[in-house]
Parts: C-alpha cells; structure tokens; sequence
C-alpha cells in the first residue's frame, strides 16, 4: 500500500513516466483483464437531491426523462442486450435519494428475473439504503451496489447540499455489513483540485471498494455546472495513474465522459491504468457504439501482451 508521502512524490513526476509506473502496476496487479459494465435508467428524473452536475435534479430545468420504475419485459431486454454487447455486469439505475421499502420487492423481481433469464451479473445504483435492503437485494441475486463518492469529502458541499458525504459512506458501510460488494468512484472536473480527487481515492482505498468507476463532468444544459470549462485531459491521465497506484487490485472503469474529455486519448487512459469501461451509453447521455468499444478492447489486450 503506497504511503501518503510516496503520493506526494509521485505527483511530481512526469505524466510518461507516472503513467508507465500505472501501468506497470495494473499489469502486475490485474493482468490483461479489461471489465465491461453496462447500465440501464430504470427510473428517472424528479430527484429530491441537488447534486449540481444531474440533469435528473428536480431541483434545475432541464430535459432530462420523467418515468416510473421500467417493466419486467423492458428491463430483461436491455440485460440481455448488454450481454450481447459484452458486458459481464449489468446494472439497475433509478433517480432519487433511495428507494422506499415499498420498492425494493419490485426491483428484486427484476434482479432475480435478471439473472434466471439472461445469466449476466446484476449490479444495482438505487441511492440511500440501509443492510436491510441491501440483504433481500442480494438474496435475489444483487452481487455490487454502486454507490459513488462523487468528489472528496473536502469538496463535497460544492457539489451537494441535500445529503453529505458522511451519508454516502454509511451506504457503503451498509454494503459491507450485508455482505455486498461495492462499486464506488466519482466524477473529475465538478471545480476541484488534484489534491481533492487524491483525498477520493484514498477514501475509496480506506473503504475498500471492488471497483471505482471514474467519470468526467459533462457539462449539461440546466445544470449549475454547465458552463464549467472542461478538465484537461493530462489532468484526467495523471489521476488515474495515482487512483491505480492508489488502488492496485480494484478494476479502474472510465465512464461517462470518457468520449467527450479523452476523445483520441482512450489508449492513453488504458497505458495509464484504466482497465474498465462502461459501454453502452449513460443515463441520459449516448456512448460510443458498443463495437467500437470491443475493438478497441482487442487492441489495447495485443498492447499489452505485445
């Protein structure tokens, strides 16, 4: 586990060599394993939170989709899609603080009709929950929640006010006592600083998360952030170096925002420690073509091994 002052150290370094250091770490850590995840926005908009990025917020203008909880037919589709598309893990995403207690049955039907009919391992995103949810989630065959930090704990009343940080973490605690894994990461380029998505990670590191999916603003109309000018994508390469040297063993998956920040550079994200991505699209944002994802996933494993 690298020390707090070896990250001090590290930072100064060159981006080429940080990211050799990166990538010589996942390779010895992780092999040439790349994890594909999709998602599905099973229920969406009219948030009660206001976290400033979300175009789900009923808190802003936005156009963002308004409907209830998908049906049983739709839902397996997508699974079953995604599968198709390459994704190993799918995952139920729904808008809101947390689900109610009236609503967990219905969405452990679509957890357990998920797996009897398409066999692709189920993640869930449903906000707030205590071990009690989680429990009957995982009984109907839920194997990680995905619960993000969205931003360090310094950082995070710029971002939300409705719900603090210390909320989040409580969820992921949650997670550990019902025995669920954990998907947790957050979002680069809300305003804050090098020293901010650091503190991230070694929370991330400190909770002992399965997998940290890391996405890039995208600035949208109606939200506060949207005329936030974009992080550079250098920055976005140097942090996730420090979150592989950071978090060795975990998958670093690049999700949204991904396409619009990094563009040309997706290799390079790849060369610095990312093995993960999200494919399929986002919430309420497209992605690239799921072939194209595949491609270039053969093309990165013939780097790695050449």
């Amino acid at each position: 586990m690298i020390p707090v002052k070896e990250i001090d150290r590290l930072r100064k370094l060159p981006l080429r060599e940080l990211a050799a250091l990166a990538l010589e770490q996942k390779l010895a850590a992780r092999g040439t394993r790349i994890s594909l995840c999709s998602i599905i926005n099973a229920k969406s908009g009219k948030c009660s939170e206001d976290c400033r990025f979300c175009t789900q917020s009923a808190h802003y203008h936005t156009d963002a989709p308004v409907y209830p909880l998908k049906d049983r037919e739709e839902v397996v589709a997508a699974a079953g899609a995604a599968k198709k598309a390459g994704a190993s893990r799918f995952s139920l995403v729904t808008s809101g603080r947390g689900i109610s207690r009236a609503e967990v049955e219905p969405i452990a039907e679509l957890v357990a009709a998920i797996r009897a009919e398409v066999g692709i391992e189920v993640c869930a995103s449903l906000g707030i929950m205590d071990a009690g949810g989680l429990t009957l989630l995982k009984e109907a065959g839920m194997s990680r929640y995905h619960h993000n930090l969205e931003t360090s704990r310094e950082f995070f009343p710029q971002v939300v006010a409705t719900h603090t940080f210390e909320d989040r973490v409580k969820t992921i605690e949650a997670c550990h006592a019902a025995g669920v894994e954990v998907c947790a990461g957050g979002i680069f380029g809300l305003g804050e600083s090098e020293e901010d998505r650091i503190s991230m990670a070694l929370s991330l590191r400190e909770l002992e998360v399965d997998s940290v999916p890391l996405n890039i603003l995208i600035p949208l109309p109606g939200t506060p952030l949207a005329g936030m000018a974009p992080i550079p994508a250098a920055a976005v390469l140097r942090s996730i170096a420090l979150y592989r040297l950071i978090n060795p063993a975990v998958p670093i998956r690049l999700a949204g925002g991904r396409e619009t920040i990094l563009t040309d550079l997706l290799g390079s994200a790849f060369m610095a420690g990312a093995d993960g991505m999200m494919i399929g699209g986002y919430l309420t944002q497209r992605g690239r073509a799921p072939e194209d994802d595949r491609r270039f996933v053969a093309e990165i494993q013939q780097i790695w091994t050449s």
